[in-house]
């Protein structure tokens, strides 16, 4: 019986990130010589902290922002206590007369003033019911815990302010001018100086970005493993996501920092849940502080719930009222934004990216208005209109009208209907075509499941788009619903799976010197975490219980280093990228090589023309437009193959476009940082991050933040390009193995170890692990194949990787396609492994890290 250790390990500092020997270096400063910022304890908390000045566009917009914040509870709360104990509804419904004893001839004239009682019968009032002065005192209670909040808060930014003027040397009145690459570029030139961090000598771009993002990145990878419970299939609505704000709140008041929490500091993993050897007293311990923090939930629910419906009755009314069909508009859920998300992507990146999805996503839902739906809508229209435009016409004659009962109330009713009506009415001239849609969907997400490809008109794709893309009204539904649903989620759901995340945490954290515990996902190292389906045949040494799915480490490596350029990647990440590299250039190659045959296409053409190739949205407009012109004249094979061979021949028109904007272009070797310098897999791309300020020396701040934003749009291009290429990648590799893409991931990402013992426990005996969503497999293989492919200094509990040649494969017409790579006849296919049998139940998962 094969024996596997799993142990918390330390991930020593590599040459990209710190100097040989200088993984723990201390640096020594003379006590005069420090700066105010030497030696900060809590980097996670500083570097948020610049952060969200940058975000809040300085110092004066964040204070009076939490000032008006602090005013807004103080107006609801006594907005509220003032319409319950201090307003006369029957004077103000006129269901009482008023008495006018000095003027009994003239006639009653009410006023709002008459409304309103007297101050010692409103205090009376409100003495007397005791369930509101409860109400009043915790709501005052939680005011001045804000205002201590907002005092300290206030003290800690006046010193992030001191940082940004004294350190950095940007003035508070042109912050609003600065990326955040810019700033960071700043920050990681006064390490040197200042040495913010004394146990490395230099910062990289990566370090910042674990810091701010350490916990939001633990949770991108929770959700991409499907360990946390927030997809359900109820009786009547079938699959459906569940994830608000109040839900996520508590997800990471358990995990993170709450009392008793799994982490004993902002950048530490506590000891005890490193080790193995009692994970299961530690899942016991933590089922248990599941479920005081649910009753906590059940406790507070009134309270919370009454919140919620005052703050969603006083933001949404006068939208409601001003825009009456903007309740089905539709808005990204909080699900999706963190599904979408990329490891080691910040709030106002994803913001970018999915704020240039809108307008697609937007038009590809309403390509499903159901028919039966318009025709209702448009008769309920015809209806409501004729009685309104009666009613208008009649006001107009006389505006007595309008005094008549509840005449104002119809108008007003009657006006609502028809603009919800409207909403249900698509525009007569437009044409949709979903595909197309999807494809420009899938530039900007970067994320989409392989079966909605070629099914972007079922309505079973329409659906599961839209718990990703959901309507605003079913948004705020939620929220108001999340004080009950949230403690049930909490205790009935979320405890079977405490001996999962105990799991999680341990196999999936590792120490980096400078930086602490983080998300070994995160590393985005393809080697640990890669995904044999998304590029990384050969190059990974993952399970399936440590791949990440939908190639979310192969993307977001490209997101990273396209965005931050200056980032040299570690040496599996840079061959990584280079591979990528020669792969473009050699589908590009057999794109002009088909252009050369092929008759010109009119309809690819004209919209060619009707474009300028030095807007960065026009390629991928090109590449779309272009496929889809192509595919009528091939087959489903060559039309796959047409889109590889156009988005590669896209990127590599790319780069010439780069270079007219920066020296340091996308895939163009960086060989001039010096004699002797070693090429950046990081420097061959956009670079977004540069000071746009030092490009146009003496130019304005408008002129600086231009630049900044062009490159800004030509790093997203480039990474919009990159997503579909490696998606046409994906789906040519996922066509040569039997498909086994599904939506839901229920089994592939349980805890190695607790839902292996389960299933021994049931079936006595080893069973095949879950699989992978994503991953496409075959056969298992033999035992001997098993052993043989377990590589040193690697131990791992589920499976291997199979070596290049090793697997024959019988050939397929796949394997003619003149592009190389994923096609080439004798490259071997990933099998799943049989799970070995358990010796005791301290043996996990394994750690996923390098040493």
């Amino acid at each position: 019986m094969a024996h596997f250790e799993t142990q918390y390990q330390r991930l020593e500092s590599s040459s990209t990130e710190s100097p040989p020997g200088g993984g723990d270096l201390l640096v020594h400063v003379p006590e005069g010589a420090k700066s105010p910022w030497h030696h900060i304890e809590n980097l996670d908390l500083f570097f948020s902290r610049v952060y969200n000045l940058h975000q809040k566009n300085g110092f004066t917009c964040m204070l009076i922002g939490e000032i008006f914040e602090l005013m807004q509870f103080i107006f609801v709360v006594a907005f509220t206590t003032f319409l319950i104990s201090c307003v006369d509804y029957d004077i103000l419904f006129a269901n009482k007369a008023l008495n006018h004893s000095q003027h009994p001839s003239e006639p009653i004239k009410v006023t709002l003033p008459d409304a309103f009682l007297p101050p010692n019968v409103c205090s009376a009032r409100i003495q007397a019911n005791s369930f509101l002065i409860c109400i009043l005192v915790i709501a005052g209670v939680f005011w001045i815990h804000r205002l201590v909040k907002f005092i300290y808060n206030i003290c800690c930014y006046w010193e992030i302010h001191s940082f940004y003027i004294n350190a950095l040397k940007i003035p508070m009145s042109t912050l609003p001018y600065y990326t955040w690459q810019e700033v960071q570029a700043r920050i990681v030139q006064i390490q040197k100086e200042h040495q913010i961090c004394i146990h490395k000598k230099e910062l990289t771009e990566l370090d910042i970005y674990h810091r701010i993002l350490r916990f939001k990145n633990y949770m991108v990878a929770m959700v991409n493993k499907s360990l946390l419970p927030i997809r359900f299939r109820l009786p009547l609505l079938g699959d459906t996501v569940f994830y608000t704000r109040g839900l996520k709140y508590n997800f990471e008041l358990i995990f993170f920092w709450g009392p008793g929490s799994l982490f004993e500091n902002e950048w530490s993993l506590k000891a005890e849940y490193k080790r193995a050897g009692n994970r299961l007293e530690l899942a016991e311990k933590l089922s248990t502080r599941i479920l005081w923090i649910g009753i906590a939930n059940f406790l507070l629910c009134p309270l919370i719930l009454i919140w919620q419906i005052l703050y969603a009755f006083f933001s949404y009314t006068e939208i409601l009222k001003r825009e009456p069909g903007s309740l089905g508009a539709r808005c990204w859920s909080l699900y999706g934004r963190c599904y979408l998300r990329h490891f080691n992507e910040l709030d106002h990146e994803l913001h970018s990216r999915l704020s240039k999805g809108y307008k697609p996503a937007s038009k590809y839902m309403n390509c499903f208005i159901s028919p039966l739906l318009t025709i209702v809508a448009k008769n309920v229209a015809f209806f409501a209109g004729s009685i309104l435009a009666v009613l208008i016409a009649l006001t107009i004659y006389d505006e007595d009208v309008l005094a008549v009962e509840h005449v104002l109330t119809t108008v007003t009713l009657l006006g609502v209907g028809i603009t919800v009506c409207r909403s249900f009415i698509p525009d007569q001239h437009l044409v949709f075509c979903p595909e197309q849609l999807l494809r420009v969907i899938l530039a900007h997400i970067h994320y989409m499941p392989d079966h909605w490809q070629g099914n972007a008109h079922r309505y079973e794709t329409r659906d599961e788009f839209a718990q990703l893309f959901q309507y605003k009204a079913v948004f705020i539904l939620e929220e108001l619903l999340s004080p009950i649903i949230t403690p049930l989620i909490l205790i009935i759901c979320l405890r079977p799976k405490s001996l999962d995340i105990v799991d999680f945490f341990r196999n999936f954290t590792v120490e980096v010197v400078g930086v602490g515990d983080t998300c070994s996902f995160a590393q985005m190292d393809v080697r640990q975490h890669g995904h044999p389906a998304w590029m990384s045949a050969g190059k990974t040494e993952a399970s399936i219980y440590q791949q990440a799915e939908d190639g979310k480490t192969e993307l977001s490596l490209m997101h990273f280093a396209i965005t931050n350029p200056k980032w040299q990647p570690p040496r599996e990440s840079t061959a990584f990228i280079g591979f990528l590299k020669e792969r473009v250039h050699r589908d590009s190659s057999v794109a002009l090589a088909q252009q050369a045959v092929l008759p010109e296409n009119a309809l690819f053409s004209s919209i060619q023309s009707l474009q300028s190739e030095s807007e960065p949205h026009s390629l991928i407009a090109n590449v779309i437009a272009g496929s889809s012109a192509l595919g009528f004249h091939v087959s489903r094979d060559g039309q796959a193959s047409r889109h590889l061979s156009e988005v590669a021949s896209a990127l590599r028109s790319f780069s010439p476009l780069q270079s007219a904007q920066q020296p340091s272009s996308g895939f163009q070797a960086s060989g001039r940082d010096g004699e002797g310098a070693q090429p950046r897999g990081a420097s061959a791309m956009t670079a977004s991050g540069a000071d746009a300020r030092t490009v146009s020396s003496g130019s304005s701040a408008w002129e600086g933040q231009l630049q900044s934003m062009i490159l800004s749009e030509y790093a997203s291009t480039e990474m919009s390009l990159h997503a579909l290429y490696m998606h046409e990648l994906h789906k040519q590799h996922a066509q040569l193995e039997p498909e086994r893409h599904t939506w839901h991931r229920r089994e592939s990402d349980e805890s190695g170890e607790s839902a292996h013992e389960e299933l021994d426990a049931q079936r006595g005996g080893p069973v095949p692990i879950p699989r992978s969503a994503s991953y496409p497999f075959s056969s298992p293989r033999q035992p001997a194949e098993e052993t043989a492919t377990l590589q040193t200094g690697f131990q791992r509990r589920y499976g291997g990787i199979t070596d290049p040649g090793t697997v024959h494969r019988a050939p397929s017409h796949f394997s003619r396609l003149p592009l190389g790579g994923w096609a080439e006849d004798g490259q071997s296919a990933r099998h799943p492994e049989p799970v070995p049998e358990e010796s005791s139940e301290d043996e996990l998962p394994p750690q996923i890290h390098k040493v």
